[in-house]
This record gives structure tokens, sequence and C-alpha cells, in this order.
């Protein structure tokens, strides 16, 4: 029997906002654009550049599939997420933070010792963000730290790509998606950066496996795979690791094959001043439809709308009353785009 919509896998993060300017990624030597690890000194090194700028974003818990699975909790889903946190004062704060979201997790399980990841996130005056992450003790997420489960009683399984750059987080993913096949779960999964599909290509694929059914990714992303130029020829070849893909496109909308047709879903028109979160906010929107039984037209349509609605103020997270707007607008969506 099903109990959860969508159960999450990835890392966990205390985000750090900070507006900043060209010159100042430049003279710390960060790639725009990119999610790059880094250890703690030198994202301790960073700060101190950084010293004085405005932090626009209060802490939040964050990682890519969180803010996912947060949104999707929001918009009214009943979730699950898997992650990993210290005996810290960030970890405590972490677990907290889901308990507010209204997200399931092993709240009961004892903290190991070490340091929870954090992640700054430097945002540009044209709304890109170039991410430096220190994975901290998230880094050994691994198996232990599944709830089996929770995996077999959920209607889909999302992992985020992000898990390929640590062994046993690549370990983890591969076996929760063994669990969800066992059991009829569907897996969705995210490329997540161009930099995971550069450097760790073969451990996606592993990921993978014999297949998803539903594939996440931006036109850098699907294009760094593909090794092609034009993103329709990148949707034909994804269609052979996916049956349902979903290709988002920033200001112009998402790209959608739902294992039948193509939908173009078209941009909206929107003053961006924060790019960060908006694949993941398009992600946790586009789950919560489709648990509520909406076809894939519609959860692209919802999905670009929070993704919109994101991207005008600071954080990757819309305000708890936001989601409930969006989703009575939701009832007023068709399937015609």
């Amino acid at each position: 029997m099903t109990h959860y919509h969508i159960y999450g896998i990835g890392a966990a993060l205390v985000d750090t906002e900070i507006e900043v300017n060209d010159a100042d990624l430049r003279r710390m030597a960060v790639d725009k654009g990119l999610m790059t690890l880094v250890d703690e000194a030198r994202q301790a090194e960073l700060l101190q550049h950084l010293d004085g700028h405005l932090v626009h974003s209060r802490r939040a818990s964050g990682g890519s599939a969180c803010n996912s699975i947060i949104a999707a909790s929001y918009f009214g889903a009943r979730t699950y997420y898997s992650c990993k946190v210290a005996d810290d004062d960030h970890g405590r704060f972490y677990l907290d933070d889901l308990r507010r979201a209204g997200v399931d997790a092993d709240f009961e399980r004892a903290l190991d010792a070490g340091i929870t990841g954090k992640c700054l996130v430097l945002i540009t005056p044209d709304a890109e963000r170039s991410m430096s992450t220190f994975l901290g003790i998230s880094e050994t997420l691994s198996v232990r730290d599944l709830n089996p489960e929770a995996i077999a009683r959920s209607q889909y399984l999302y992992v985020e790509g992000y898990q390929v750059s640590s062994d046993s987080g690549r370990a983890a993913a591969i076996h929760a998606c063994d669990i969800a096949r066992q059991h009829g779960v569907k897996i969705a999964l995210s490329l997540s950066d161009p930099s995971m599909v550069q450097f760790f290509r073969a451990g996606l694929r592993d990921m993978i496996g014999s297949g998803v059914d539903l594939l996440f990714c931006n036109r850098d992303e699907a294009l760094a795979w593909t090794g092609g130029d034009a993103i329709e020829g990148a949707l034909e070849e994804l269609k052979g690791i996916a049956r349902h893909v979903v290709i988002t496109r920033s200001a112009d909308g998402a790209l959608i094959f739902d294992g039948e047709r193509v939908i173009d879903i078209p941009g909206r028109a929107v003053k961006a001043v924060d790019a960060n979160g908006a694949g993941d906010m398009f992600a946790g929107a586009y789950l919560y439809a489709l648990t509520q039984g909406r076809d894939a037209a519609t959860a692209g349509q919802l999905a670009n709308t929070a993704a919109g609605t994101v991207v005008t103020q600071y954080g990757p997270r819309l305000r708890p009353e936001q989601h409930g707007e969006l989703v009575l607008g939701l009832k007023s969506l068709t399937s015609d785009v």
C-alpha cells in the first residue's frame, strides 16, 4: 500500500546566499553557473573574501533533492527524505526545518560526530548562481541511511545526480533504485549539474542502470550528456535511458517527452533576481502534480509557473502560502499547451 507520494535521497546542506558580481567571481576563481565541490578551508577562504556582502537568505535546509522534496511537501504531497547530518547546530537545525516543512525522515536516529554540509551560493546580477559546496558528513551518506520500507511504500523515488560524486552515496542511490524496482515504485532522477555529467558520467550511468521512469535535466546537462548541440536531438537520445524526459530551458520553458508525445511548455516573462533553486522547484512541483494524477502537460505548466515565481525572489524556496496559491491555480490548468 502506498504511503508516501515521493521518497527523496540526496545531500543535506545548509545554504548561505551572497550577492556578488562577475569581478568577484573572477577574483575568487569561482566557476560561474556551476556547482564546485570544495573543502572546508576553501569555503572559509571564500567567506573571508566576501566579508561584508549582503546575505539575502536566512539559514535553511538545502541540497537539490531536499529543495524539491520540501516544495512537494508544501504543495501537499506526503514526502520522506533520506540524508545525513552531523551532531552539530547545523544538523539539528536541518532536521527541525524538515519537520516544519512536513517532511518525514529518520528523526529518531542518533546523529554521528562530524560537520554538517554547507553550500555557499553566489548570486550575480544576471540571476545566475555559482555554488561552492563542502559536503561534510553528507558525503558519507550510505545504504544504512536508507529506509527500505518507506521506499517500498512510495509512489516515486527521487534521486539527485549529485550523489554520484560520493562512492557511498552512489551505492546508496543504486540500492534505493533496486528496492524501488522490486516494489514497482517509479524512479525519477536528475542529472543535477553539467559538472556531474562531465566528471562522473560513468557513475551516473550506473545509477540510471536499466533506465529510469523520469529524468530531469536542464539544457546544458542534456547537451553535455548527449554531446550534441540541439536540444531536440538530445531529447531523442535521452529517450533511450528514460521513459519520461523533462528538459528545462530557463526562461524558454521546458521540453517534455511523456512517453507518447513531445510537449513544449512555453516560458514565462519574469524579472529574475536569483536562479538558485529554479530546477529544484520545477522538479518538486512536477512530481507533486504527477502524484495527484495530472498529466505531463499540466504538471509542466504548474512546474514552470512555480520555477518562474521562485526566481523573482531570493532563495530557493517559495513561502508556504505561495504554494497554496499555485495549487489553487492548478485547478484551472488544462493539458492544452
